[in-house]
C-alpha cells in the first residue's frame, strides 16, 4: 500500500515538474496581453425606417509572442460621448504573434440615436469616438476566453463635406 502511494506521488511530481515545458502553452509566468483595438473603417450599408446598418472594421494588434485565435467580438460605438450603435460578429481568425488584422462587424443604430448624434455635431470641428466591447478568444488552459477592450480617438470634420462634392 505504501509502495502504491509512493508510485502515484512520484508520477504526480514528474507531471507537475514537466508541465512548464509542454508545447503550445503560453508558459508559466507569462500573461497573455489582450489585443489592442482601433477603428479602421466605417461605412453605411442600409438605411431603414427605424434603424441604420453600418459596416465597421476594427483593427486588432496582437502584441504577444504567441498567435491568438479570435472567435468573436462585440462592441459599442460612441460619437462625442453619445451612444451611436452596437454590434456583434462571429469571427474565426488567427492573428499571428506580433501581427495585425481587421475584423468586420455589422453595427446597428436606431434612427433616434442617429438624430441625437447629428444634432450633437453642430458647430464641432472634431468628432471624438470611443469603441468598447469584448473579444472572445479560443480558450486554452492558460488563455482567458473573453478580454475587454476600449479604444478612443478623434478626427477632423473640416473638409469632409468638401471632399464629397
Amino acid at each position: 500500500m505504501v509502495f502504491q502511494i509512493m508510485k502515484y506521488l512520484t508520477i504526480f511530481l514528474c507531471l507537475a515538474l514537466s508541465a512548464p515545458s509542454l508545447p503550445g502553452c503560453a508558459g508559466f509566468g507569462k500573461t497573455l496581453e489582450p489585443p489592442r483595438v482601433s477603428l479602421a473603417n466605417i461605412q453605411v450599408e442600409e438605411v431603414k425606417a427605424f434603424e441604420t446598418i453600418f459596416q465597421i472594421e476594427l483593427r486588432l494588434f496582437n502584441t504577444n509572442d504567441i498567435p491568438i485565435e479570435i472567435k468573436g467580438i462585440d462592441c459599442e460605438l460612441e460619437f462625442n460621448g453619445r451612444k451611436f450603435g452596437s454590434g456583434i460578429s462571429k469571427v474565426e481568425k488567427e492573428i499571428p504573434s506580433y501581427g495585425t488584422d481587421t475584423v468586420p462587424i455589422t453595427l446597428y443604430s436606431s434612427v433616434l440615436d442617429m438624430v441625437r448624434g447629428v444634432l450633437n455635431l453642430s458647430g464641432k470641428e472634431k468628432l471624438q469616438y470611443k469603441v468598447s466591447g469584448h473579444v472572445r478568444l479560443g480558450a486554452g488552459p492558460l488563455v482567458p476566453s473573453v478580454v475587454p477592450f476600449k479604444a478612443e480617438g478623434e478626427f477632423a470634420l473640416e473638409g469632409i463635406s468638401d471632399s464629397t462634392r
